[in-house]
């Protein structure tokens, strides 16, 4: 029987934006649920961070989840399976205290939360959950995986050498993929650029959260326990959008811009040949409800520069880079990364 996958939803992500969850829902509304339907799913995996803000969450965005997501499954009558990813645990070193099993636990019996590593038979397929792996289970982690004999895995996992995000791989932690080689096949989320390399197989979460998921492939997944045949269903909806400017070829006063209602735009000019066709296409787009709109403006830029000028490096990437470009340091320039991230994700949650 098929069985759905799903990971990385961070529900309330973005501050709870209600740009954002819109967004999110009409790929719950268009493509998820009636995927569910179409399929006949009765089980749904979910690879963790379910929910985005490991400290607190907003009522009002709490509502709008508990209705139109876990209600929603509930009423289908589908299994969901969910183990506990670095989003939703409390502390860092620990997965004992955890968002699922606070929120989760008494409202919906058709939950299942998983906190610690176990083999769980699925449509008659032994699989070795494994969440978030932290300082105090570690240890135990490595010893079960060791000791399984299920050919299949799927976790929260931060393994060295994949990407994070298109063209930046990930290295720092202490987890390597030979800890996985005697599984066929390891899924996993955390990472949100969906990558498989050998046997391990980052799935990617559904839908883009900042301009680092420009034009990269989102969606969800389709398995089959007996056969092993995974299938991926694309959300179609994008957040992020590029419009490259030339009024020397393209007709700005008849174009259709319903497609960027209630997106982020970055407008790159390449040529402008008339500054009242251009202002009046700015107008166009403010009008049609753009929710942010930068505009890139360079003479000097061909049309490859202007498109790479523009890529979002934000404050973690351009803290890396620094630390990679700083020649002066002794120790290792990873583990300084590592603590740079750190401190950041903290003061992120902290606002």
């Amino acid at each position: 029987m098929t069985i759905a996958i799903i990971t990385d939803q961070h529900l309330d992500g973005r501050k709870n934006s209600k740009v954002f969850w819109d967004y999110f829902l009409k790929f719950y509304d268009d493509i998820f649920f009636p995927a569910l339907d179409k399929y006949k799913i009765k089980t749904v995996l979910d690879l963790g961070d379910t929910f985005d803000n490991r400290k607190n969450i907003d009522l009002g965005a709490w509502y709008r989840i508990k209705k139109h997501y876990f209600q929603r499954l509930y009423d289908r009558g589908i299994q969901v399976k969910m183990i506990v990813g670095n989003h939703t645990a409390y502390y860092k070193n620990t997965n004992r205290i955890n968002t699922p099993e606070l929120l989760l636990d008494r409202a919906f019996d058709n939950i299942e939360i998983i906190s610690e590593i176990e083999d769980v038979v699925v449509d008659g397929r032994k699989i070795t959950f494994i969440p978030w792996i932290n300082q105090e289970n570690e240890e135990h982690v490595f010893n079960h995986i060791n000791r399984t004999n299920a050919k299949i895995a799927m976790g929260h996992l931060e393994i060295n050498g994949y990407q994070a995000y298109p063209g930046h791989f990930f290295y720092g932690g202490n987890i390597d993929q030979d800890l996985f080689s005697k599984f066929e096949h390891v899924f996993s989320g955390h990472f949100h650029h969906k990558s498989e390399r050998g046997n391990i197989n980052y799935l990617g979460n559904p839908y883009e959260m900042y301009w680092n998921d420009y034009a990269d492939d989102r969606g969800f997944h389709l398995f089959d326990p007996e056969t092993m045949k995974l299938g991926f269903i694309k959300n179609p909806y994008r957040m992020f959008r590029k419009i490259f400017y030339d009024d020397s070829t393209v007709n700005y006063n008849t174009m259709n811009l319903s497609e960027y209602k209630d997106t982020y735009i970055k407008l790159i000019v390449t040529e402008k040949k008339s500054n009242f066709t251009f202002e009046k296409f700015i107008e166009r787009l403010y009008d049609i409800g753009v929710h942010d709109l930068k505009i890139i403006e360079d003479e000097s830029l061909n049309f490859e520069d202007a498109d790479q000028s523009i890529e979002c490096e934000d404050t973690l990437s351009i803290l890396n880079k620094y630390v990679e470009e700083t020649e002066d340091i002794d120790c290792n320039k990873n583990d300084i990364k590592n603590i740079i991230k750190s401190i950041y994700v903290e003061a992120c949650e902290a606002q």
